[in-house]
């Protein structure tokens, strides 16, 4: 005889499954409406209007194939079909749009890095010095200039917050024995009509740059032209390690010279470039969610044991606030690199023209 008493659980367990389907088929086509969406609003060559009208007609076709998910099957076998069409035309679109170099770009980002390393010696060509009075009224200037690797002394990571206590730009300052200083900065590839768009950031907006600049430029221009909250901190950085991070960024901004990339605001951004170089030189660096919230960066280097020592990082993070030196020194004409390292923990006093090893 048949066994009737498991039978009546089938029923119950097949409406379950479908059920399950049927929402994660739902949360896939909500996903694949909303990337969509925002693909067609930043990468669709066209006017507003016609943006607004494609993104009207694919939402519709998301919607339509949502509605049909409790519905018929027959309506569900024509919508569904049509909404995957429509969705492998978009990521066919997608693949074809490449990164350049050719555009018109804003000034400050408007040259490209380019390194030259013979043994100790590297030549940087393409070094951002502008002379920022404001956001918008600057003076432009781009310099060659040359550094000793032997003379290579000091690495200071700088947060410059810009939307919030979560998020913020991520710089390092090389610091030679000399007194000569240079910054390395990712950043975005602004074309001259553009603003900064994180979620654009996600969708292929932007390429990406490695800007090598001056601090009295790339910093000052935070913490004095746009009013930033930047906070400067001692990396406690062995020789070879600070060696090799130094020729990790000349690395990088030649291949990215030779291959333009775009920049993604969660995976190539300019917190993520400072993480994968430090992997290189000690592989076991893990995870964090402060990589992704950039804003806690300097957190997440301190409990690596990355900051000056013997301090906790709230002390770091207090004397490390350089936006009142900052001012300060352009009303005193005080120099900008030491004025806004006076009081930093891990940064020894020095002579204006020589930091001590």
């Amino acid at each position: 005889m048949p066994d009737t008493t498991a039978t009546p659980g089938h029923p119950k367990r097949r409406a379950i499954a479908r059920a399950a389907v049927g929402a994660l088929l739902a949360l896939a086509i909500s996903l694949a409406g909303l990337w969509g969406a925002f693909a067609l609003w930043f990468q669709l060559p066209a006017s507003a209007p016609v943006r607004i009208a494609a993104i009207t007609a694919w939402c519709l076709l998301g919607m339509a194939a949502l509605s049909t998910l409790p519905g018929s099957r027959r309506w569900r076998r024509r919508v569904l079909p049509l909404f995957g069409l429509a969705l492998l035309g978009l990521l066919a679109w997608w693949s074809t749009l490449a990164p350049s170099h050719e555009r018109d770009w804003a000034d400050d980002v408007a040259r490209l890095l380019e390194t030259d390393v013979e043994g100790s010696r590297v030549t940087l060509h393409n070094v951002r010095n502008f002379d920022w009075r404001s956001e918008a009224d600057y003076t432009p200037r781009w310099e060659t200039r040359a550094y000793d690797l032997d003379d290579l002394v000091s690495a200071d990571l700088v947060l410059s917050y810009w939307m919030g206590p979560a998020i913020a730009h991520t710089l390092v300052s090389f610091g030679f024995g000399d007194g000569e200083r240079v910054v390395f900065s990712l950043e975005i590839r602004k074309e001259r009509h553009e603003r900064f768009s994180a979620i654009g950031g996600f969708f292929r907006r932007f390429e990406q740059v490695l800007v090598a600049a001056d601090e009295r430029d790339i910093v000052r221009v935070r913490s004095n032209a746009r009013g930033e909250d930047v906070y400067l901190y001692r990396l406690a950085v062995a020789p070879d390690a600070l060696r090799e991070l130094f020729l990790g960024y000349t690395a990088e901004a030649n291949r990215l010279r030779h291959e333009p990339r775009f920049y993604n605001t969660l995976t190539s951004n300019c917190t993520t470039i400072v993480f994968d170089l430090a992997r290189k030189i000690s592989p076991g660096l893990p995870l964090d969610y402060r990589l992704l919230l950039s804003g806690y960066f300097a957190e997440y280097v301190h409990d690596l044991g990355g900051l000056a020592p013997g301090h906790g990082f709230a002390e770091l993070q207090a004397r490390g606030r350089i936006v009142a030196r900052a001012r300060a020194a352009d009303a005193s004409g005080e120099d900008f690199p030491q004025a806004i390292r006076r009081g930093v923990p891990g940064i020894p006093a020095r002579s204006p023209h020589r930091e001590a090893r």
